[in-house]
């Protein structure tokens, strides 16, 4: 018989889906969403409006498979679709998750660099070694608690969109009111603010950690999560996540756009927007860069271990071996053994020398991209009553994840088309 859990109730909500949505706030996003607010001002905050139930009907969707049939999202591709699918899906995971990696470890170099002046180089080796060194010998849940802390510096965009004069009434209508421009920069931002928003690492990191929240209930005899707690969990955690983005998107607007500065070129430069709030302080611009390095490396650590996390999932699941973040390395040692490999390519991109800046954005499109084929695919498994039984997709789930897909069809189409 199960024993009812000794923690509180509301602890038992907040799980997968408040970790994956703080996650989705890592470097890649808080360049998209500070590049998007700089370039277009309060223009583009109608996405983020948008994206918030696509983003939680395909969180859902991903968490409730991995609930229901106790297994990822690979291993359910591979019981009901061909190995070339599989293939295909686990390809592009880690693949985006690979350059999405590289691109967080060079943002975060660059943010250290604000604060120590070392070689980027030097700083991303380190900041790689320690990321490794805690995720495989320290585990990701026991750090992960502290590091929220560090993430609290980006409280710093709430602060500071409320101190500065804001148009509330401009931007009330912008968040509501979508404005269409059919360029290539402006489909590029949109492209990559789906992309960092609803991104494909999160859906296999939230289908394994609700596997996991199952094994860990059953071993130890509590209650499994309720669809309803699952539910209300992912609404907390996307909500949370879109808040944050909607406040970067605010302040970089009225700091940055407003003042002439439409591109974000270097860490310094997205620093800036946080000047404001530190204003009535000496040597200002120093605290600002204090306080978005903070930030960046706190949602760093935080990330890169989703990232590779879920790559490892999904290859792990793909092969059929042994994994679990809640598993020690020689329990798991392919699964750990793909998460330091991928960390590693990351590094070994990010020491080529790219642009941290511009590549978080790309990696941001690139996410928008292949989540398009990703969306449909759970679209398909998680209304398979042969999969999900009497827990497949009602109708307004069936829609919502209609929707997602086609909206980022189009989307990415439509980039494809102002390119050529």
């Amino acid at each position: 018989m199960s024993k009812k859990p000794k923690h509180p109730s509301w602890l038992r909500i907040l799980g997968p889906g408040l970790i994956t949505g703080a996650a989705d706030d890592d470097p890649s996003g808080i360049a998209t969403y500070s590049q998007a607010g700089a370039a277009f001002g309060y223009g583009q905050l109608w996405t983020l409006t948008l994206c918030l139930p696509l983003m939680m009907a395909v969180q859902e969707a991903a968490a409730r498979i991995g609930l229901v049939t106790g297994q990822g999202l690979a291993q359910v591709t591979a019981r009901r679709y061909s190995r070339k699918v599989l293939v295909a899906v686990v390809a592009l995971v880690v693949v985006a998750n690979i350059i999405n990696i590289a691109a967080d470890i060079a943002a975060v170099g660059a943010s250290l660099q604000l604060l120590v002046p070392l070689p980027l180089p030097l700083l991303s080796v380190l900041f790689t070694l320690v990321v490794l060194v805690l995720q495989v010998f320290i585990g990701y849940h026991q750090y992960a608690k502290f590091l929220k802390l560090l993430a609290l510096a980006l409280l710093a965009y709430v602060a500071t969109a409320l101190m500065v004069r804001e148009p509330w009434g401009e931007i009330l209508t912008a968040t509501l009111v979508p404005r269409l421009q059919f360029d290539t920069a402006y489909l590029y931002v949109i492209v990559g603010i789906l992309g960092t928003t609803i991104s494909p690492y999160m859906f296999f990191w939230q289908a394994a950690e609700e596997v996991e929240e199952r094994e860990y209930a059953d071993k130890m005899h509590v209650r499994r999560r309720t669809l309803r707690q699952l539910r209300m969990d992912n609404a907390i955690g996307m909500g949370v996540s879109q808040l944050g983005s909607w406040f970067m998107m605010v302040t970089t607007a009225t700091v940055l756009h407003a003042n002439g500065v439409t591109n974000i070129a270097t860490a310094a430069d997205a620093a800036r927007a946080l000047e404001p709030l530190v204003q009535t302080f000496p040597h200002a611009g120093t605290w600002a860069k204090v306080i978005f390095a903070l930030g960046v490396v706190g949602m760093g650590m935080l990330g890169i271990p989703v990232l590779a996390g879920s790559a490892s999932y999904a290859v792990s699941e793909a092969f059929g071996w042994d994994k679990g973040l809640q598993k020690k390395p020689h329990e798991a040692k392919g699964f750990y053994a793909i998460i330091v490999v991928a960390i590693a390519l990351g590094l070994g991109v990010t020491l080529v020398g790219i642009d941290p800046m511009k590549s978080l954005v790309f990696a941001a499109v690139l996410n928008g991209v292949v989540a398009v084929p990703l969306v449909l695919l759970i679209g398909r498994i998680a209304s398979d009553r042969k999969v999900m039984h009497a827990h497949a997709s009602g109708r307004l789930s069936r829609m919502m994840l209609l929707a997602t897909f086609v909206v980022m069809a189009v989307c990415a189409l439509a980039l494809f088309a102002s390119l050529l």
